[in-house]
């Protein structure tokens, strides 16, 4: 049973990192189980389809997000430090991928939003409850800093989608031009998409 799991485990992590280096469409079965260094049966063992492996991919990558999220957005500070973090702790992300493959990968979720959105109901529907997710934890905060007079705009949820676009097109950028120097204007320009003004920063006392 252990060797099994581990064979599975194996297809996730080399399609995840496939994936975020070349896309999803040229990639093929076959180079999916080299790079595991699986046969190609473990692959339908497992999976039924390439588009099942990339759910599976999805929804573990957002496994792990989610509870980045969480816990930066339910931590300590003020709604306004908090959302600060979570801008930090993404461009950080991008920063150390960058490092490690020599370009910026960007988001696997919104990588795969362009690529197979018009393509795969299953995977745009998949994609979508993800980023309504996002867009909830987001409102949730902006929500909170409304309430406390920090921030003033009118809708919560348009401002909180406003947020979420913002990261999403800023890491595009960043991707595009290989440069993750194009990341560090995403805090100034949530603050100016809030209304708000930047917190005096715990960190800096």
């Amino acid at each position: 049973m252990g060797r099994t799991s581990d064979a599975r485990e194996k297809i996730l992590t080399s399609a995840r990192r496939l994936i975020e280096l070349n896309g999803y469409s040229p990639l093929g079965v076959a180079e999916i189980c080299k790079a595991a260094g699986v046969p190609k049966g473990s692959f339908y063992y497992f999976f039924e389809s390439k588009e099942a492996l990339v759910r599976a991919v999805i929804d573990e990558e957002w496994d792990e997000e989610r509870g980045g999220w969480k816990a930066i957005l339910d931590g300590d500070g003020t709604p306004l430090e908090r959302l600060r973090r979570l801008f930090e702790a993404t461009a950080a992300e991008q920063r150390a991928g960058q490092q490690s493959c020599g370009t910026v990968s960007g988001c696997l979720f919104g990588n795969l939003t362009l690529e197979l959105s018009n393509r795969t109901e299953p995977v745009r529907a998949r994609l979508q409850e993800i980023f309504d997710a996002q867009v909830a934890m987001v409102r949730a905060v902006v929500e909170e800093a409304r309430e406390r007079g920090e921030v003033t705009v009118a809708d919560g949820d348009a401002a909180a989608r406003a947020v979420v676009a913002q990261i999403e097109g800023q890491v595009l950028f960043a991707k595009l031009y290989n440069d993750t120097g194009l990341l560090d204007t995403m805090w100034a320009n949530c603050l100016a998409l809030l209304g708000a003004s930047p917190p005096a920063r715990a960190d800096a006392a």
